[in-house]
This record gives C-alpha cells, structure tokens and sequence, in this order.
C-alpha cells in the first residue's frame, strides 16, 4: 500500500511509491474552525463510487467527468500500484486544475485487478471480458485501487495519495453462467469485468479478504479517515452489509 501528502509541486512520487512524506497544508482562515469546509468533486462518473461516497455519509459530492479518456493508456505492469495511483492522480489534477474546483476537494481513482503478476483493466469487448472471467475461476487474483484527493481550499493545492489492495477468489462458474453474463453487458465499465456487489448477488462464488470497497472502486475506510482528518464534515451512513 502507498500513502503520499505533498504539494501538487512535487515531482518523484511515482518513482518510489513505497515511501511516505508529509508537507503541512496552509488552510485560509474562511475554511478553519467550524466553517463548512468546501463540497467534495468525484472526479468519475462511476454510479458505484458514487453510492460509496453517499452510504458512507459524504452524499454532498458532484460528480463530473475527469475530462479524458484513460482506455488507450497501456498498463505499466512493473509496479501496478504506481500505475493505478497515477491514473488517480491524473483524473483528480484533470478536475483540480480548472476554476471551478478552487476552494473544494476533488477525488480521483482508478481500479485495476492483478493476475499471475499481469496487471488487467477494463474490457472494451465482450471477448476481452469474457477471457478476464475465465481466467478469474478457481483461482484468486487482486484487486487495487488508486485514490488522490487535492485539496484545492490552500494555495498551493495539497495532494494526497495512496493505492490499496484486497484479494478476491472466485470459485468455479459453468459456461452458461459466464455466457449470459457477458451477453447481459453488465461487464462494461468494470475494472476485470466484473462487480464485487453485483456478482455476489448473481450468486457467484465469491470470498475476499481486505476491504471490499477497494474491489467495488473506492477504499471508504482510508478515504473515510482522510476526509475526516481535512475536516470534511460526515454524515449519517447508509452502508449495506457486502457479505464476505
């Protein structure tokens, strides 16, 4: 796992992903005490991490657009966890550096599922999804997910990131199940070709250790903490239970 706090004017990150650094953020008096601090911007249009950030008590986010495709980008598989924390990384600076993210927090993530050392992104055909399930059953592979938040209330903007990993098995499927599921769509979009939420209740086999919201797209329990420690106001949580 990787945790970096630093200013956007930091250069190396991703160089060393396993070290840790921390610069002190300059916060304008209008966002410290017991002032709102300022909305959140989900840098993805994900309804999942959408419905993450809102059972887990932040539904006061906009979601947009990152405002560029990253499917054409080639996995860098030497060190997967860089590679899905710079994929956040660009998503999240995408948004930061407009006008309009000035005085907010943005998040940007990025997933990615790792088998036998091949790092494995998002299918663009049903063959491509198709071949990913096939080669998940009976076996366990690992999902990571790369989170940056900017925090865009200081000048300069602080930045934040870290990947996390947890580990999924699936156990057998028979081919119909995997046919009609690639003939359904419900593949598309999804880091491995798959949801970790809407597999199991399609009854797929599925056991994982870690945190399955870093399977579903957003690590709530890190990205919680962070939240809370930039004074990002939680509400009530509306969780339902993923069984393991």
């Amino acid at each position: 796992m990787t945790t970096v706090a630093a200013r956007t004017a930091t250069h190396g990150f991703f160089t060393n992903p396993q070290r840790e650094s921390s610069t002190p953020r300059r916060v304008p008096a209008e966002y410290s005490g017991s002032v709102t601090p300022a909305p959140l911007i989900l840098a993805s249009r994900s309804p999942r991490r959408r419905q993450l950030l809102t059972e887990h008590g932040f539904g006061a986010h906009e979601a947009v657009h990152p405002g560029f495709e990253d499917a054409a980008l080639k996995p860098s598989t030497s060190n997967p966890a860089a590679w899905v924390a710079s994929l956040a990384y660009l998503k999240a600076w995408a948004k930061a550096s407009e006008a309009s993210a000035r005085g907010r927090i943005v998040i940007g993530a990025d997933t990615a599922c790792l088998l036998d050392g091949r790092l494995i992104g998002t299918p663009v055909t049903p063959e491509e999804a198709e071949a990913m399930i096939r080669a998940f059953v009976g076996r366990e592979h690992d999902v990571l997910t790369g989170v940056a938040v900017i925090d865009a209330r200081s000048e300069p903007p602080v930045r934040y990131i870290f990947t996390d990993t947890a580990r999924v098995r699936l156990g057998n499927l028979t081919d119909q199940q995997i046919t009609e599921y690639i003939a359904s769509g419900a593949w598309q979009g999804k880091a491995g070709g798959y949801n970790y939420r809407e597999a199991l209740a399609a009854g797929w086999p599925l056991s994982h250790t870690g945190d399955v919201t870093t399977i579903m797209g957003l690590p709530m329990t890190r990205l919680t903490a962070l939240l809370k420690r930039l004074g990002v106001p939680q509400g009530q949580t509306l969780r339902t239970k993923v069984p393991a």
